[in-house]
């Protein structure tokens, strides 16, 4: 069920390049495949005692779990894990898992005292819809794939690559007609801040430009910070490009519907942030996904970020607008992350369908 292999994302201010370059960050997989399954679920885990969380919905149809917990008017002050689940609404019993296991742990909110033992685990989730994509409409995840997911990021080392591609809850993700999955990112900025970002790419959108082939994200690549990018995206040939538009509407003929939601983001850095300014990064860093995937934020999306941060490096006193360097990072890194999920996804046939890469219609471009 778990996975653990990947491409990191490496740039050249970061040579990791992933959600794991913020200390104290873990992520962990479980992939589900084969009988009917093309699914999983992705958990951040965060250091014990939490990280302040924050989340922005923008999406028409999100399926979440908790996302109220996270509003700075609300109680819960940090949070322990993120769940990020395949399967829609069904999906979010991964979740469950997720509580249990940091039940056992003792970690969570202390409701007694008298006996620090007695926590509540509040562990905010959102999922993405990928039903019947590998044949069985009710081969989805649950407790166990979450608890999976989250025992593979606490056996993590510190530090650790990410898996990316079609792993955990981007298993079975689309973007518009070909395979999304898991993507990441990293930067270390000007001031010595760390942001990163995760991504789960399953957009009912497309994330290629039907002019070019190229992938819209990678017209607001910095070839000054990936490794090796050119100076322009390089673009398909005219008669490859063709090719996978006549293939692509081949497949839509034979799979059926148009894919449907969801993109999903979790940005963080260690800059010490309070709720409120996690909440603006979350919101700014859809931005990013606007950029990448195109239309987006629909009524049948559920587009959701959450944002962390872990309060190692403080802003920078007496300029109140310190956070701007943070909130365009962010943005940036998704844009990136969804690039990197889309470029590392394998294709897929199933009995719920045929879903080819990018790779596999452009080749190595």
């Amino acid at each position: 069920m778990a996975t653990t292999t990947g491409t990191p994302g490496a740039t050249a201010k970061n040579p990791a390049g992933a959600l794991t370059d913020i200390p104290g960050l873990r992520v962990g997989h479980a992939t589900r495949t084969g009988d009917g399954y093309l699914t999983g679920t992705t958990v951040v885990l965060a250091p014990p005692g939490g990280v302040i969380t924050a989340v922005d919905v923008r999406g028409g149809g999100p399926g979440t779990k908790e996302t109220d917990a996270l509003d700075p008017r609300n109680l819960v002050q940090r949070i322990e894990a993120i769940v990020l689940t395949g399967g829609s609404a069904y999906g979010l019993d991964a979740a469950t898992g997720v509580m249990a296991w940091l039940e056992e742990q003792g970690r969570g909110v202390p409701v007694d005292p008298s006996d620090p033992a007695r926590v509540v685990p509040v562990v905010p989730a959102a999922a993405v819809f990928d039903l019947g994509r590998g044949g069985d409409f009710t081969a989805r995840p649950d407790a166990e794939t979450g608890r999976a997911a989250v025992l593979e990021a606490a056996r993590s080392e510190a530090g650790a690559p990410v898996a990316e591609g079609s792993v955990g809850a981007g298993t079975g993700a689309l973007v518009g007609r070909i395979r999304g999955g898991v993507g990441t990112a990293s930067t270390v900025l000007p001031s010595g801040i760390t942001v990163a970002a995760l991504v789960v790419a399953n957009a009912a959108g497309s994330g290629v430009d039907p002019r070019t082939g190229v992938l819209y994200g990678r017209y607001f690549e910095d070839p000054g910070d990936v490794l090796g990018a050119p100076a322009l995206p390089a673009h398909p040939s005219p008669e490859a490009h063709a090719a996978a538009t006549r293939r692509l509407a081949d497949l839509a003929a034979a799979n059926g519907p148009a894919p449907l939601n969801t993109t999903l983001a979790v940005v963080a850095t260690d800059a010490d942030l309070n709720r409120a300014q996690a909440q603006k990064l979350a919101g700014t860093s859809h931005d990013g996904m606007a950029r990448a995937v195109r239309p987006v934020h629909l009524l049948n999306d559920g587009d959701t970020v959450f944002a962390q941060a872990t309060g190692e490096r403080p802003l920078a006193e007496g300029n109140p607008l310190a956070l701007n360097e943070i909130l365009a990072a962010g943005a940036d890194l998704v844009t990136r992350a969804i690039v990197r999920a889309i470029l590392a996804a394998g294709s897929a046939r199933t009995p719920g369908g045929t879903f080819p890469s990018y790779g596999d219609l452009y080749g190595d471009i």
